[in-house]
């Protein structure tokens, strides 16, 4: 069988002005055809007509690098990101326990650098609240969590871990293990309804993969393996964050865990906002620290040398400066001693990468190193007066997420939201890339979303030359959208300091996309296909 979609605007290379589709049925569904209404109905008479009444169909979104438990908790729970003070928290914190009287508070998202008085919430804050009864509550970097006095006696020997602090949020290995401690507080039930919830809000959203950025000091190995598990028909791609020292020890952990790398949030340090992002010089806001450091130069350059041998894509988060000097300069030894080829070849990526200068972009795009970004953290910590502007200063901040100096000196882009810590909506993304606060930074809105759609494929070692379009023999993996105002939105806003421009001459066979000025909505899902399999409508 055929299915048949008619009457739509199709985003597609090989024929931008197609308004109809033809996709085969089944598990191997592809892309069969595209071209005119009239066209289509002769050519398939017996398929399976759907009327998109003018809807735009692209690409389905991949999302490079999420947690899906932490994101289906907060689906389904305590989301602290619209806190605008630290009374309104408490409130939120309040009503949530008044509704939910039994087991602990998880909740996740506050950021006090937002807050009219920008002092986070305290152990004594959350004990006045909820006496007796453990609380877990992440700061929205997931870098830092405060934590009720009864969730800390739970954690043994919880003072001598590097991060503990008596009242404020904990951070490093203490923030871990408490971590570690609360979420085995909650239910198998509970767990596995809220990764269901990531993944049904992935579908919703137009996405039909996910890279999974796990870990030890994440989920833990069980979490991994759980979601993994799951038959639910999004992809998830998975990373494991640990590091080795040896091929055989690579290819050991790749078979025990059967994810796809030893990358994604393997820490070589923290987050900005939380402090702890690894710097070269103190902190604007806080000069007795330069953030920490959670793996040497030499643990860095022998995981990538081990990977690199055992020829498994390997990576690391990595925000701050010196992080990101650390990591570069071990990538042009690995380099030295394997050749950029065999480099190349493992697909190492880089989950961040906020601070990097021209010069090592220049060395990562020769290695073929893969940055995984999210531009929503420009959106809403860039510019002079953002968090950015707070912990470093307003030249140090502009610098940050450079996606054109990225793109121009050939590092291969891919986008994602690192769910929960932004929105998983992802023309959101899209949206925010071609929107950089910083002059210079944004990218086009082309190369915007094929980092959302193509390049998180092949991020996902997926190089096939046509998974992520919609182009005869491709993958049948689409959404289809609503977009406000109608198919004359369709048109493409880049801003004029763009690397690349998006041409819309009718000659150029670039197919349009829906526009994404600030004030405009997003487009709307009606219906997220991966393979033939409808996942959402």
């Amino acid at each position: 069988m055929t299915t048949l979609l008619i009457n739509g605007r199709i985003h597609s290379p090989a024929m931008p002005d197609a308004t109809a589709m033809a996709v085969s049925d089944g598990p191997d569904a592809v892309v069969r055809w595209l071209g005119s209404d009239t066209v289509g109905r002769a050519q398939f008479p017996d398929a399976e007509v759907i009327d998109l009444d003018g809807a735009f169909v692209a690409p389905a979104f991949v999302d490079s690098h999420v947690h899906v438990t932490a994101t289906g908790l907060s689906v389904d729970g305590l989301d602290l990101r619209g806190a605008t003070s630290l009374d309104h928290l408490l409130r939120m914190v309040a009503e949530h326990a008044g509704r939910h009287p039994d087991g602990p508070i998880w909740g996740h998202g506050w950021d006090e650098t937002t807050w009219p008085r920008p002092v986070p919430p305290t152990t004594a804050d959350l004990d006045a609240l909820l006496g007796d009864r453990p609380a877990y509550l992440a700061r929205v970097d997931v870098h830092s969590a405060v934590a009720s006095t009864a969730l800390r006696r739970l954690t043994a020997d919880l003072e001598a871990e590097p991060g503990w602090a008596a009242q404020e949020p904990l951070t490093a290995a203490a923030h871990h293990r408490v971590r570690a401690v609360a979420r085995s507080l909650l239910t198998p039930d509970q767990l596995r309804t809220a990764r269901l919830s990531a993944l049904d809000l992935a579908a919703r959203s137009g996405i039909v993969a996910v890279h999974e950025c796990a870990g030890p000091e994440i989920g833990g190995l069980d979490d991994w393996l759980a979601v993994r598990a799951l038959d639910h028909g999004v992809d998830v791609v998975g990373y494991w964050g640990e590091a080795v020292a040896s091929a055989d020890a690579a290819r050991e952990l790749i078979a025990t865990t059967g994810a796809a790398g030893l990358a994604g949030d393997l820490f070589i340090d923290g987050a900005l906002g939380s402090h702890t992002a690894w710097l070269s010089s103190p902190y604007e806001d806080a000069s007795d620290t330069c953030g920490n450091a959670y793996l040497t130069p030499e643990a860095v350059e022998a995981h990538l040398a081990a990977c690199t041998a055992a020829g498994v894509p390997a990576g690391f988060h990595v925000i701050g400066d010196a992080a990101v000097a650390t990591v570069v300069d071990a990538m042009d030894r690995v380099v030295a001693q394997f050749g950029a080829p065999a480099v190349a070849r493992c697909g190492h990526r880089l989950e961040h990468l906020e601070m990097v200068d021209a010069d090592q972009a220049a060395r990562l795009g020769a290695c073929g190193v893969i940055a995984s970004m999210q531009p929503n953290f420009d959106a809403l910590w860039g510019g002079r007066d953002g968090m950015y502007g707070q912990r470093l200063g307003a030249d140090r901040a502009a610098g940050l997420n450079p996606l054109a100096l990225l793109a121009a000196k050939g590092v291969p882009l891919a986008f994602g939201s690192d769910a929960p810590v932004t929105s998983i909506e992802p023309w959101g993304t899209v949206r925010a890339a071609i929107h950089h606060r910083t002059k210079g930074s944004a990218i086009s809105a082309r190369a915007a979303f094929s980092a959302a759609t193509r390049g998180a494929w092949r991020a996902a070692g997926v190089r096939d030359g046509v998974t992520g379009t919609l182009v005869p023999g491709a993958p049948a993996s689409y959404a289809v959208w609503e977009i406000s105002g109608g198919p004359e939105r369709l048109e493409v806003a880049a801003p004029t300091d763009t690397v690349q421009r998006w041409s819309t001459e009718p000659g150029s066979r670039v197919p349009a996309l829906p526009r994404l000025d600030p004030a405009d909505p997003l487009p709307r899902c009606l219906r997220t296909v991966h393979r033939g399999r409808v996942l959402h409508e």
